[in-house]
């Protein structure tokens, strides 16, 4: 990899997070925003909009006065160890419930990493499933099954 006067990296993620937050700040333009004391269903969109368009610029203007190294090529194992941990745990969340989806979806995630061990990843993902569904299920009340029906 080459240097460049740029950081084009810090430059494209932080182009990234402004185009994501002028993106959410678009479509929440007809929601109303209320204030602290009684929030409307815009607020905590625009809040955390702006807070991420401010780490874009933060992000851009890093990118623009430092130096930086050039992109690293993509990695297909991640980028699909990732992306099939995502689609799995979309698909089947609702059919085998929250418990088994989402320890499916760590360890498909776990393919990402030469570095992770069986057993660790095992136990990362029952430890990860269990307070998944303390969380959304017991503590939320979200209707989500936990196991299959």
């Amino acid at each position: 990899m080459t240097r460049s006067r740029i950081d084009l990296q810090d430059l494209l993620f932080g182009l990234f997070l402004v185009a994501v937050a002028t993106g959410t700040l678009v479509a929440t333009r007809n929601l109303t925003v209320g204030h602290a004391a009684d929030m409307g269903p815009g607020y905590m969109p625009r809040v955390v909009a702006l807070a991420l368009m401010a780490f874009g610029v933060f992000f851009t203007g890093r990118g623009l006065w430092r130096t930086g190294r050039g992109i690293a090529p993509v990695q297909l194992r991640p980028l699909l160890a990732i992306l099939a941990s995502v689609g799995v745990f979309a698909l089947t969340a609702e059919r085998l419930g929250l418990a088994i989806a989402s320890v499916a979806a760590v360890m498909l995630a776990s393919f990402a990493t030469r570095e992770g061990r069986f057993v660790e990843t095992v136990a990362f993902a029952i430890v990860l499933s269990g307070a998944a569904v303390l969380l959304f299920v017991k503590l939320l009340g979200l209707p989500i099954p936990i196991w299959p029906r």
